[in-house]
């Protein structure tokens, strides 16, 4: 029998309140440190420089993020709670103190690395604790609260990176996360209990997440050179060593993906190839406010706030679809994609045209369509994995979708730069530059949700519950 829901009043009241916080404050600090920082970068690299490595800002964050959330558990059952929580939260703080201290783009990449580690950390850790903070009747609640730290970030972090970019501080914007994590590491010390979470976990997959990682870091090192055999030679190094990882991860003891995940037709093997390639297109987003100042000479706080359009639009999304009956999720499914990758084709034509004015208007519609198209399909899709997974691979199933989100998201972005250099961002650079990468980077990315699209046939034939 299901225990009686508890309400708002209880989770947001007394101690419960205080947990809460603190909770949704882990997550709440990631989030706004990811919109932050896209939105100074601009900045960041007229000063410092290293325009050739723009996107690597992102692939280190997002594939150090993947160690974080991988180690979560053992971290958890290891130290407790409280311990833990505060482990990530000082590792994130001297990621961003080094980041608002680099004088170069490689010490800049080193605190972005470190960030992504206790980033990653932190949101782990977060959901991982409601189970461990709160009573049952509880869970559903927090973990709402929690997850809407997300569309807290997209307001506040693109306000924060804004604000110190146009008074020409960009290092305020890392400095201001400082504060932020102090408070949140008082809030943890005396309120987030110590308990373990139970039985030792196992030993994560540590070989083969950090051969996923390096199948990235080969694709960003292809993207620096203007040599299409080095680009080609690299992009083929990490496609081949994604399918040596999938083959021997196939019959592994520790697994990173479920029974069925590899097997062609299967419908796991449909949702995870959709839940990454839906993932891959909005990786595009990382370059909106550097395209919107290059070409369309907008402040940086508007370039910032024009870039959260695509995040708002997964969130419209995801509350349009989810709890949707069978036949409408169906349709969802199928027509989400193909919107994503119009609106990624839309932007191509109308990001490099004119300078400011009706046309940065337009594109708003677009870089609404892009998130809206993946969250009609999103909630559904994530359902769906743990319906298909194998009885007793539950678990499995449900952090797959997490790593394999982080993959996706660090493959992308490399992706992303290695298009963007060979368009022309970095030379011949400049408003020209710029409009040759954005028309090349939006055509290329749309072709991610589009197979989506073509993939989803298994996803909207998994078996109902």
């Amino acid at each position: 029998m299901s225990q009686h829901l508890g309400g708002w009043s209880e989770l947001l009241s007394g101690r419960n309140g205080l947990r809460s916080l603190a909770l949704a404050g882990g997550v709440a600090v990631h989030a706004i440190n990811v919109y932050m920082v896209t939105t100074v970068l601009p900045s960041a690299v007229h000063d410092i420089g290293g325009l050739s490595y723009y996107a690597w800002n992102m692939t280190l964050f997002v594939a150090a993020s993947i160690f974080g959330s991988a180690v979560t558990p053992r971290l958890l059952s290891d130290a407790g709670a409280r311990k833990a929580l505060l482990c990530a939260i000082a590792i994130f703080a001297a990621g961003s103190a080094s980041c608002a201290l680099a004088p170069n783009m490689p010490w800049m990449l080193a605190g972005r690395t470190v960030q992504g580690l206790g980033g990653g950390l932190l949101l782990g850790l977060s959901y991982s604790c409601v189970r461990l903070l709160f009573e049952e009747r509880l869970w559903s609640r927090a973990m709402v609260l929690v997850s809407s730290m997300w569309g807290v970030a997209t307001l506040a972090g693109p306000a924060i990176g804004g604000v110190f970019a146009e008074m020409g501080y960009w290092r305020g914007a890392f400095w201001a996360m400082l504060p932020l994590a102090t408070g949140l590491a008082a809030l943890v010390a005396t309120q987030v209990t110590t308990e373990r979470s139970g039985p030792v976990a196992s030993v994560p997959p540590f070989g083969k997440i950090a051969l996923l990682v390096l199948t990235v870091m080969l694709v960003s090192l292809g993207s620096l050179s203007a040599s299409w055999i080095v680009n080609i030679v690299s992009i083929l190094a990490g496609v081949g060593l994604t399918i040596l990882i999938a083959r021997a991860d196939r019959h592994a003891k520790r697994r990173l993906m479920p029974t069925g995940s590899y097997e062609r037709g299967s419908t796991l093997a449909s949702l995870y190839a959709c839940i990454a390639l839906l993932s891959i297109g909005v990786c595009t987003e990382i370059y909106i406010p550097y395209f919107l100042q290059s070409i369309h000479g907008e402040s940086p706080l508007h370039a910032g706030y024009w870039m959260v359009l695509m995040s708002a639009g997964w969130t419209a999304g995801s509350f349009m679809s989810s709890g949707r009956r069978r036949p409408l999720a169906d349709t969802m499914i199928l027509i989400g994609p193909w919107i994503s990758a119009l609106g990624l084709v839309a932007l191509a034509f109308l990001m490099p045209k004119g300078s400011g004015g009706a046309i940065v208007w337009a594109m708003g519609v677009p870089l609404i369509a892009v998130g809206v198209g993946v969250g009609l399909c999103w909630p559904n899709m994530l359902t769906r994995v743990f319906k298909a997974a194998p009885q007793g691979e539950e678990n499995i199933a449900s952090a797959a979708i997490t790593t394999l989100q982080l993959y996706a998201i660090a493959g992308g972005s490399s992706m992303a730069g290695l298009v963007a250099n060979l368009s022309g961002l970095a030379e011949p650079g400049g408003t020209e530059g710029a409009r040759q990468a954005a028309w090349a980077l939006f055509m290329v990315f749309a072709l991610a949700p589009a197979g989506a699209g073509l993939m989803s046939r298994g996803a909207r034939r998994a078996q109902k519950a």
